[in-house]
């Protein structure tokens, strides 16, 4: 099938591999522009660009939608269909009508739920058990068309939200090239979503970071595994402020007040959190220092047990 692909980080890379390796023509692809990274602000191409690049595929970066650039490209390439999977642009009405086989979606959460731009890390952060990846026909509405396929997934206890983005990436691929099959044959469903039951799922922040040791150390572990790679939880631990990347609870309790150092070792910063729950710090970066183990940051700050943060 002759299909044009709009993507533009990792995830995305995943999806586009596997139309090429299931044998589809992809005639261009769409990607956001290059944008400046780090202290030298170079211009940095999207993990989809250089993909594409790298297998003599047509890019192309429009910086809007609809002021006619991006709608005379697939003009020009005039595709049968249009995927997309975390491209990060809304599509107008002129682009989601023109493929005969109209334009669809690789988006990782099981609609309707988890609508909008995070939804891995939200599942992650709202202590999920289960998510999935849904393949639906693209609507003006935000990831609220019809349903193609979707397929769950348990999300592991300790799994990280960078973990889980590498799983269901894979997944997405898979159904991806079902869907697609399934489009070819004229035998790909609708199936509505219900609209009552959706939940959003918005960017992330840094607003987000600041660990509440009044939580309970669930909450406080699901934050540290939600918020990686960006923005990361962070906490102050003796005035030093720090990103945390790693935590794990304590099959235990302690009559301490929340906030309150039950240990500090080689096994990391032990703290106390809300209904007497606990929480290791494993792993962090102090603002201006490199990543390390929590152990190696005690010795150049030592924390007093029972002292309180």
């Amino acid at each position: 099938m002759r299909i044009l692909f709009m993507g533009t980080p990792d995830f995305a890379v995943v999806s586009l591999t596997a139309l090429l390796e299931a044998g589809h023509q992809v005639c261009g692809v769409f990607t956001q522009p290059d944008k400046p990274k780090n202290r030298g602000m170079k211009l940095q191409a999207s993990p989809v660009k250089e993909f594409s690049i790298s297998h003599n595929i047509p890019v192309f970066q429009p910086v809007k939608m609809k002021d006619g650039e991006a709608i005379g490209y697939i003009q020009d390439l005039d595709p049968e269909l249009i995927v997309v999977a975390a491209y990060g642009r809304i599509l107008p009405t002129d682009i989601l009508d023109y493929p005969p086989l109209g334009c669809i979606n690789v988006h990782s959460s099981l609609l309707p739920k988890y609508r909008g731009a995070a939804p891995i890390n939200w599942a992650i952060l709202n202590g999920e058990k289960i998510t999935g990846v849904t393949i639906m026909h693209m609507a003006e509405e935000l990831d609220a068309g019809d349903i193609i396929l979707q397929r769950e997934t348990p999300i592991a206890p300790d799994e990280t939200a960078p973990e889980l983005f590498e799983r269901l990436a894979k997944l997405g691929g898979t159904l991806l090239v079902e869907a697609v099959d399934l489009l070819a044959r004229g035998e790909a469903p609708r199936i509505q979503q219900d609209a009552e039951k959706s939940t959003y799922a918005p960017m992330l922040s840094r607003e987000l970071s600041p660990m509440d040791w009044s939580k309970h150390a669930q909450t406080l572990h699901n934050q540290v595994r939600g918020l990686l790679p960006w923005p990361c939880a962070t906490a102050e631990f003796g005035g030093v402020r720090c990103k945390v990347f790693s935590a794990d609870m304590i099959d235990a309790t302690a009559n301490l007040g929340p906030g309150t150092i039950v240990e500090a070792g080689k096994s990391g910063i032990v703290m106390a959190c809300g209904g007497g729950t606990l929480l290791r710090v494993r792993e962090l970066q102090p603002d201006g220092k490199k990543r390390m183990a929590a152990a190696d940051f005690l010795r150049g700050h030592p924390l007093m047990t029972g002292e309180k943060l």
